[in-house]
């Protein structure tokens, strides 16, 4: 069994905040409860934000109801928190009014709860991000040459363990596209603010297809014949509906530096060969450059959030065509790196290393990517 990261989740808990663990649909946000409630000796109330008498009770704004719903347990953990409207107020309530009580709440979607909770609780929580399985998670039990050896298969079927552990290429394509299903159609179409299904559809089918290449919105506004506003809306909420996340373009010193695009990577790769289903496998593919891209940058993202290690994130290019893949500032350092799939070499960034003083440079390959993102 691969444990995660933040299991057990009890010596995360702190007397009157919430713990709020965001993140997609199927990524292990209930079984972190449910081994929570197993082990706890903490009494305990636990709900689901699709049970409507809890919706009523903790959308009101009544003291006496909500905290009559607590009772005398110290532990309260709600699943799916973001069904229930006004939560805000039944959490501040709860940790504001009742000693040393515990909460722990769970989303599928972050524009909903986080909307919700986001300014009311300021001082009140802590949040959490899970994600499908990372290699810092794996490592704990495959050593290197078994990572090594999955690599392949992470590219193409992604890292949901629900896949990783089906046995056959066909249950892993079911499984992804049922995924793909919640993600979509339960998650973000759903949304009162979508308007045009078609059009969101067609933008993540062609975000899919230009993983690690710049865009704009002008260009995808044009492409798809949609009004600039609406795509942007339609981005912003596939990012916060954890399916995409953007990376923008360091402009600091060149007067030739790519300035107004942006890159969307994909959490899960599964996911996102499940969207164009392109499932073949990598020896025959025409896009793994930009899979093993998008791999490296999102374990990393996986890592750096995992381990709380904060930094500012870019991609930099210039009109001449030079260009780093991600570069990391840290404390005012940037950390420049170039992923490469055959190869563990590339040229040296002149250009970059001289407007950058004190910069540090790295080519990241199969030979060395595990210090990467473990």
């Amino acid at each position: 069994m691969i444990k995660r990261f933040f299991s057990p989740l009890e010596p995360l808990l702190e007397p009157n905040k919430v713990l709020i663990l965001y993140g997609p649909r199927r990524v292990g946000k209930t079984t972190l409860l449910k081994e929570l409630l197993d082990s706890t000796a903490l009494r305990y109330r636990s709900d689901s934000g699709e049970n409507i008498r809890t919706q009523e009770i903790l959308g009101s704004n009544d003291f006496e109801r909500i905290k009559e719903y607590v009772g005398d347990n110290e532990l309260i953990t709600i699943d799916e928190a973001q069904q229930i409207p006004n939560i805000e107020k039944g959490l501040k309530i709860i940790v504001d009014q009742i000693p040393g009580i515990k909460v722990v709440v769970t989303g599928s979607s972050s524009f909903e709860l986080f909307n919700q909770v986001g300014e009311p609780l300021v001082g009140r929580k802590k949040t959490i991000t899970l994600f499908p399985f990372a290699q810092i998670e794996l490592a704990r039990i495959e050593n290197t040459l078994d990572l090594n050896n999955h690599l392949e298969e992470f590219l193409v079927y992604g890292t949901y363990l629900d896949v990783f552990l089906a046995k056959t290429k066909q249950e892993k394509m079911v499984l992804l596209n049922e995924i793909v299903d919640a993600y979509l159609l339960k998650d973000v179409l759903a949304l009162n603010d979508v308007k045009k299904s078609r059009t969101l559809v067609d933008l993540v089918k062609l975000l899919a297809l230009q993983i690690g290449s710049e865009v704009s919105l002008n260009e995808l506004a044009q492409q798809l014949s949609a009004n600039v506003r609406t795509i942007e809306k339609y981005l912003d909420i596939l990012e916060k509906g954890f399916v995409i996340v953007s990376l923008s373009a360091l402009k600091r010193n060149l007067r030739n530096e790519i300035r107004d695009k942006r890159k969307y990577y994909f959490y899960d790769l599964g996911v996102r060969n499940a969207l164009l289903s392109q499932f073949n496998e990598v020896g025959l593919r025409n896009d793994i450059g930009a899979l093993w891209e998008n791999f490296l940058f999102i374990e990393r993202l996986k890592k750096n959030s995992y381990q709380s290690l904060f930094s500012n994130r870019y991609f930099w290019r210039t009109y001449d065509q030079k260009e780093l893949d991600l570069v990391e500032e840290y404390d005012g350092i940037f950390h420049a790196y170039e992923f490469k799939w055959k190869k563990a070499k590339a040229p040296y960034p002149k250009k970059f290393m001289a407007s950058y003083p004190q910069s540090k440079f790295s080519v990241i390959s199969r030979d060395n990517y595990r210090d990467f993102v473990v």
